[in-house]
């Protein structure tokens, strides 16, 4: 009985918790498997004594697998991920343990971004190990025979805010006398534009379409009718032939695709995986405005038994320069810790960008990520206004009508007018 009493003290002080009494374990929900990984090949290996329950679920299973257990408080994990979708629903849901302790002791190195996206009234409510700014790969071949130049410095000239983007998007269709569109999919400028807002969905109750998004309509509008962009959709087959050069029209004529717009993970798990016949022809550059997509935040139940446990484990995951370094340098993740950054960011030159640094790159981006914008509405929203964007461009509805549409379709499903 001794024994197992100074163990349990032992596992104690590891955690800081005051006193001296037997906690249980934690259990960990996920729908992703690095959570997993982080915990077992390195939570565990520098707190060994400490005991997990690890489960995962699809992603589309996970918030029907989630929401009655936290509701309800029987069987609710103590920890869980959330993924870049629904973190917002839970960060605002009141039922998360408050993090604000955790980022306060490591503010001075967090990217500001994550925190905005898990924060609510002022609160902490969930963390992320990573951060996904958003960039701009462009085929090198491509800008040096229609721009007259590959260096990522002057091709970002060309692309410096929306209205350059268009007037380049006309350049590149005029000098390849057809057969280059700026994009392949009109799917790719969503997030971008979203991320252009100055307000965000909801503002005191009531929706607000903010006046880029009127741009966005335009933009996409002469895209599509003349022929700009590539009319495939965003995840199709036509989209990946892009990558790989290998994109038609309906003539079977070849159609250039000069430019992706894809996240930190995109490169890796995207383009590079898609995209052999075409690797080392590829740059990036910022584009026309920062952007996010995607991550994963961590949170815990604000019920949970274990809440000194619970923030350990999230502040380890999350903060700890040492685990991001290795976690960085094995995966190539893009992590949130800035410190963690700065020291490793000269290290990486990737072979697919042609030698370019894209770590270096997406640290320079990261820093104008902004996450105040983002709600929990957010998801259904955008689904709509995106459905909204296809029946214009598609002369399905005028601008007029499409938005109506939408403003009623908002109110129809979620009560928001």
């Amino acid at each position: 009985m001794k024994k197992a009493l100074v163990i349990a003290c032992a596992v104690l002080i590891l955690f800081s918790v005051s006193g001296c009494k037997k906690e249980e374990g934690l259990t960990v929900w996920s729908f992703t498997d690095e959570l997993g990984q982080m915990i077992e090949n390195y939570y565990k290996v520098a707190f060994p004594d400490v005991q997990l329950d690890y489960s995962m679920t699809p992603t589309e299973q996970f918030p029907s697998r989630l929401d009655p257990v936290l509701a309800s408080g029987r069987g609710a994990p103590d920890i869980f991920a959330l993924e870049s979708a629904f973190v917002r629903k839970y960060v605002e849901s009141g039922l998360l343990l408050d993090l604000t302790d955790v980022y306060e002791r490591n503010r001075d190195k967090l990217l500001r971004y994550p925190v905005d996206v898990g924060s609510y009234n002022g609160r902490v409510y969930g963390m992320s190990w990573q951060a996904t700014p958003g960039a701009m790969f462009y085929r090198r071949s491509l800008a040096r025979e229609y721009l007259g130049t590959d260096d990522p410095a002057v091709v970002q000239t060309y692309f410096n805010d929306l209205n350059s983007f268009l007037d380049t998007a006309r350049l590149l269709k005029e000098r390849s006398d057809g057969s280059c569109v700026v994009v392949s999919s009109l799917g790719d400028l969503q997030n971008p534009f979203f991320s252009a807002r100055r307000d965000p969905w909801v503002v005191n109750g009531r929706l607000v379409v903010d006046p880029v998004l009127d741009q966005y309509l335009d933009i996409s509008k002469t895209l599509h009718d003349n022929r700009w962009e590539g009319r495939v959709g965003q995840w199709s087959e036509g989209w990946f032939a892009g990558m790989k050069g290998e994109l038609r029209d309906e003539a079977g004529n070849p159609i250039e695709v000069f430019s992706y717009f894809l996240p930190t993970w995109g490169l890796h798990y995207v383009l590079k995986t898609n995209a052999d016949n075409t690797a080392g022809d590829w740059a990036m550059i910022p584009g026309p405005v920062p952007y996010r997509w995607g991550g994963t935040w961590i949170g815990a139940w604000k019920d949970t038994k274990n809440p000194e446990a619970a923030k350990h484990l999230i502040e380890y995951l999350t903060t700890n320069d040492n685990f991001l370094e290795a976690w960085a340098n094995d995966t190539g993740d893009f992590v949130s810790n800035m410190r963690v950054v700065d020291r490793i960011k000269n290290d990486f030159r990737e072979p697919f960008l042609g030698g370019q640094n894209h770590y270096a790159a997406f640290a320079e981006m990261a820093p104008g990520v902004d996450g105040r914008l983002t709600q929990g509405t957010d998801d259904v929203i955008q689904a709509l206004f995106g459905e909204a964007v296809t029946a214009y461009v598609n002369g399905e509805k005028t601008k007029e009508v499409a938005l109506r549409d939408f403003r009623q379709q908002v109110q129809s499903q979620i009560g928001i007018q």
